[in-house]
């Protein structure tokens, strides 16, 4: 199969949007980089980054560039090693054994309400 603009388009590539400090709103598809957009409309900035989309993808073709595929939950297995400090294992340990919960639980609800404070002040 030719991998052509109608590939690439379809594939679910995932817009992140941003309120911009400054005003309006930014608008970015990670897995293509350099692909960004801006607005100052809340209401424009989706159908922006789709011609965002559109634009760099046709340049990048165009070019003979290589082009990403979005990253797919298949392409992580849930598991990854992580080092720490000692002191930092230990009050991550306590912290679990004083919870009832186990120490990977305990670093789980962790990063995710780390991420979930980071996403919500982010993300639009």
């Amino acid at each position: 199969m030719k991998k052509d603009i109608n590939y690439y388009m379809s594939l679910p590539y995932r817009a992140t949007i941003e309120a911009d400090p400054d005003g309006g709103y930014v608008g970015y598809i990670s897995d293509l980089k350099g692909c960004i957009t801006q607005s100052e409309s809340r209401e424009a900035i989706l159908g922006m980054v789709e011609d965002a989309k559109r634009v760099w993808l046709e340049a990048a073709l165009e070019a003979g560039m290589d082009i990403p595929e979005p990253m797919r939950n298949e392409d992580f297995s849930g598991r990854f090693n992580l080092r720490l400090p000692k002191s930092l294992h230990r009050s991550l340990a306590m912290s679990a054994k004083a919870e009832g919960v186990s120490l990977n639980q305990m670093a789980m609800c962790l990063i995710a309400s780390g991420l979930k404070s980071r996403l919500f002040n982010r993300y639009v």
